[in-house]
């Protein structure tokens, strides 16, 4: 309805007739129901029993994942709030990669003690006041809690990979896996100082149904989805010496349509000889500077190709930018625009370059660099579902590494550090008075439900698992969470389950905000239609 005031001389219409308006209570309940139904969503795939969900789209793809962000990506979301408990999900994804069904499931409890306070008439600025001491001070119970490593202590990197697959597709695989993800890792981690960073785009995917997971690996190297330019070529050179370049290897055609007359035979055979020559003399650049491999960004001439044939060069051509960056990195080459300039320091190295067939596929392979700073991660599996998945799981591991790498703190996972902060925080509310306490002892309800729900999809009894793990806690074990694989409770440390320090802060901090922002909420006024009719906001409830 559109907001109508009494005024003195009759109604004052301020909005538009067809305006929705949801005040106070109303709007604020139906915020949070639509965020709860979001959390509701993904809960059944937390942890390492969790379930996937099939997402079919418009068009009849289908998408197997168990990843809270892909998930949420994949259904369009249509309410307002609930949209925003999907920004939680991304925000988590693209910051540290890993954690994003945590966040979620986490912000949605959130909101639902939240409603139990404000049924209580506590007012929605003392929930959110105490939310936000109970964020700051779960904060520092984790910063008190992480346990530092060496950034390179390989063994402890190892478990840190194999935790996050735990709760995917991969997890029987986690073995292999974790080796290559942080082999990748390592090999391209820079050291400034006492700092490590990572860019993980200089790792280059490439995925190839067929085979199994197992056959995953990493090249150190890259890969070129190309097959060399012609059949004359040799299709294995050891030693490589490689030239990059971005220019083509081709009689460049004149801006102005030009035309020549030519009046004797003689000089037809001349005006060809002159292309062919040119042609020659770049490729007898190349052969001299000593360059056995060819990487061309642009095109080749085919009267080029026979050349390179002839000195035994093997050639590829017009390689997307990103992979002539990426071959730079790995080999040590630098990419050239003009082929005069070309000299022997330029050339990249690789102790093999070598055509191979994967599948039913010619690709390039360039692999044994010394020091490779940029690797391929070959892919493999049965179907493109199964591949689809394996790079969304790998993707989250390497993601967990390079935050361990860059803060080299951690913690135990299985939902422990969550009940421990739980349990600190409820000794820690006494000291409130007033209406902040039930907020801040609602929060850490809240933080309770990761590990109730890691135990819920494990089949296991809620109540019971509940009341040992909080008196596990209470009696100081903090490194008690759900051992979920083999549905008991344990030592989470003990049994190498292992998360970044990073992952479980911003978890809260995303959390924490997007619970605060919607309860700030307590009116919503849609307006439908424009100009153009239609448009605006979609409908509520």
């Amino acid at each position: 309805m559109a907001s109508i005031q009494q005024g003195p001389n009759g109604p004052v219409l301020v909005l538009k007739e067809s305006a929705l308006q949801q005040k106070g209570k109303d709007a604020q309940q139906n915020n949070i129901a639509a965020a709860k139904l979001v959390a509701e969503l993904v809960k059944s795939s937390l942890g390492p029993r969790g379930l996937d969900k099939m997402l079919v789209d418009s068009l009849g793809d289908v998408t197997i994942t168990n990843d809270g962000a892909t998930i949420l990506k994949e259904i369009d979301v249509q309410h307002p709030a609930a949209k925003m408990i999907v920004e939680i999900s991304k925000t988590v994804d693209n910051e540290v990669g890993d954690g994003t069904t945590s966040s979620v499931v986490f912000g949605g409890a959130l909101l639902a003690r939240a409603e139990d306070l404000l049924k209580k008439d506590v007012h929605s600025s003392t929930i959110i006041e105490g939310f936000q001491a109970a964020s700051e001070k779960t904060l520092e119970i984790y910063s008190q809690l992480s346990k530092k490593i060496q950034p390179d202590d390989r063994a402890s990197l190892l478990k840190i990979a194999s935790t996050s697959m735990q709760s995917k597709l991969i997890s029987e695989d986690s073995t292999n896996l974790s080796k290559v993800v942080v082999d990748a890792i390592l090999s391209i981690a820079v050291k400034k100082g006492d700092q490590y960073s990572v860019d993980l785009e200089n790792i280059k995917v490439e995925k190839k149904p067929g085979g199994s997971i197992d056959d995953t690996q990493i090249i150190q190297g890259i890969v070129l989805d190309k097959e060399i330019v012609h059949s004359g070529m040799p299709t294995r050179i050891e030693n490589a010496s490689i030239a990059l370049i971005n220019s083509a290897l081709e009689i460049e055609k004149t801006e102005m349509s030009a035309e020549i007359r030519i009046t004797d035979p003689t000089q037809m055979q001349m005006f060809l000889e002159e292309e062919n020559r040119m042609l020659k003399t770049m490729v007898d650049k190349l052969h001299d500077v000593g360059a056995n491999v060819l990487i061309c960004q642009k095109g080749i001439d085919d009267i080029a190709q026979h050349y390179l044939a002839k000195h035994g060069i093997m050639a590829i051509r017009r390689v997307k930018e990103s992979d002539m960056i990426k071959l730079s990195k790995a080999t040590d080459g630098r990419v050239i625009s003009n082929l005069d300039d070309l000299s022997e320091k330029d050339l990249g190295s690789a102790d093999l370059a070598h055509q191979k067939k994967v599948e039913s596929d010619k690709w390039v392979f360039i692999e044994g660099c010394k020091h490779p700073q940029s690797v391929t991660m070959l892919i493999r599996g049965g179907t493109q579902r199964v591949i689809d998945e394996v790079d969304r799981s790998i993707h989250d591991s390497l993601m967990v590494v390079k935050d361990v790498i860059e803060k080299p703190e951690i913690v135990a996972g299985g939902g422990a550090p969550e009940a421990f902060a739980a349990s600190q925080l409820k000794d820690w509310a006494d000291n409130f008075d007033g209406r902040e306490q039930l907020a801040i002892k609602k929060y850490a309800e809240a933080l309770e439900v990761i590990p109730l729900t890691i135990a819920e999809n494990a089949g296991m009894d809620s109540i019971d698992t509940m009341a040992t793990l909080r008196s596990k806690h209470n009696q100081g074990q903090k490194w008690t969470g759900i051992d979920a694989k083999n549905t008991k409770i344990a030592d989470m440390m003990a049994i190498n389950v292992l998360e970044p320090i990073v992952v479980k802060e911003q978890i809260i901090k995303s959390a924490t905000e997007a619970a605060c922002m919607i309860l700030r909420i307590d009116d919503v006024i849609a307006i439908s239609g424009g100009p153009g009719g239609g448009g605006g906001m979609p409908p509520m409830g």
